[in-house]
Formats: C-alpha cells, sequence, structure tokens
C-alpha cells in the first residue's frame, strides 16, 4: 500500500510514518515526492511516499544448526521458470511501462515476466547495456524497480511488490550479501570488533537482519540516515 507523510526534515517524515504504521524504518520503502527548503521565515517541508507491503516472507532463511559451520551454508534456490509473456492487462501494461521507461533513458531493451508469486511479479530486463541499466550496487535497477511499483498501485495493485531484475543481478546480490553476512559474522565473532558494512538499501539490510538473526552470538543494527543506510554486525556474547 502506499501512504504519504510529511515532516520539517526527511528524517522526521520517516519517523512519522514508521510510528504511525508501526513498522521499523528497515520495513518499507522511501520515495521523496516534495522538498522546501526552510528559511528565516519559512520552515522545511518533506513530503514522502511510502511503499509498504508484507515483509515477513521476504529474505527468509531457515534456521541453521549451531553445530554447523557458517560457510557451509547452502545456496538460495532459484525460482521456477515462469510464462514470460504478460498473462492479463495489467502484467502488459506494466511491461510496456518498464521498456518505455528504458527507452526514454537512451537504451533498447525487452521486457518480460520473470516470476509470479502471490504476493510479488517480477519483470526481467534484457539489453545489451545491462550494466549500465544495473548501474553502482543496482542504484540505477532500483529506481526502475520503484518507478514500476509506483505505476503498479496507479493500476489498483498496491498487494503486489514488482521486483525488476537484469542478467539475474537480484539472486547475484543477494547471494553476495548472505556470503558476506556469514563472513562477516565470523570475523566478528573471531575478533570480537564490530564491523560496518556498505550503505545498502532496505530490502539489502533486511537479507543481513534476517541471515544473522538465529546466530545466537551475533547482533546486527542499522545505522544513519535516509534510504540507503549501513548495517553494524556486533558480537554480544552466549545467551544465559
Amino acid at each position: 500500500m502506499v501512504h504519504e507523510f510529511e515532516g520539517k526534515t526527511e528524517r522526521e517524515a520517516i519517523d512519522l510514518a514508521a510510528a504511525e504504521l508501526g513498522l521499523a524504518r528497515d520495513d518499507f520503502d522511501v520515495e521523496i515526492v516534495e522538498t522546501q527548503t526552510g528559511g528565516i521565515f519559512k520552515k522545511g517541508r518533506v513530503v514522502i511516499r511510502v511503499h509498504t507491503r508484507d515483509v515477513r516472507g521476504e529474505a527468509r532463511r531457515a534456521e541453521r544448526p549451531r553445530s554447523k559451520p557458517l560457510e557451509d551454508e547452502p545456496p538460495r534456490a532459484p525460482r521456477a521458470v515462469t510464462e514470460p509473456l504478460p498473462t492479463d492487462e495489467f502484467e502488459a501494461q506494466l511491461v510496456d511501462f518498464t521498456r518505455t521507461v528504458v527507452e526514454k533513458m537512451g537504451y533498447n531493451c525487452t521486457v518480460s515476466v520473470l516470476f509470479r508469486e502471490p504476493q510479488k511479479l517480477g519483470l526481467k530486463i534484457d539489453s545489451e547495456h545491462a550494466s549500465i541499466l544495473i548501474g553502482k550496487k543496482g542504484k540505477n535497477l532500483d529506481a526502475i524497480q520503484l518507478l514500476a511499483n509506483v505505476y503498479a498501485g496507479k493500476l489498483g495493485r498496491e498487494d503486489l511488490r514488482i521486483i525488476v531484475d537484469s542478467e539475474n543481478y537480484r539472486i547475484r546480490r543477494e547471494e553476495s550479501l548472505v556470503r558476506m553476512a556469514y563472513e562477516t559474522a565470523e570475523s566478528v565473532r573471531r575478533t570480537r570488533n564490530s564491523v560496518l558494512l556498505e550503505p545498502m538499501n532496505p530490502f539489502e539490510r533486511r537479507i543481513i537482519h534476517t541471515t544473522l538473526n538465529d546466530i545466537v552470538d551475533i547482533e546486527t543494527k542499522s545505522e544513519g540516515e535516509g534510504l540507503y543506510k549501513q548495517v553494524r554486525v556486533l558480537w554480544k556474547g552466549l545467551r544465559r
């Protein structure tokens, strides 16, 4: 679903959204709708649009045996292949919209359906310019994905999360984050020193949090402001 909130700063608007929706700040995506800089006689104003969804099933990992080494965690199973052509008017409109966005960026592409799930629809962008469309750490792909989710909401499907991928970047990135999470946890456990990871979007931070959630002597927390925050991994010792 989509909600709008207003505050004097981006942080105030996000804090208000988290409080009213009863969610952690990592559990929703934020779109900045309007920003007005304050002056001597005028207060600043920031309007944000919050996209919420059921996050309980995302990036969830099976609980690992305590005696099993962290590095032996099995890789994530790939999704089943689905019919790539749109099966209804909504999918056709969404595919056409996504292709138009990329073409207006100046790149030719084809867009198809990657997967269908009860709360998610995956789209795949095929282009000879895939590396540019993905961007550094997937930021361009994230921007295209955000536009696709906004458009899906305008078509009346706020309940559905749209995942936009290219060259299997999302799966490769998720697998890389899971490996990094376990390697970092081992380092923190060995040195007893906390580690601050690179800035990540909300979905990527959830992968780190949920991956390490069941490790009894490791703790994670998000730090920073805005959409791209960092996750700190800490050693807390065994619970008694």
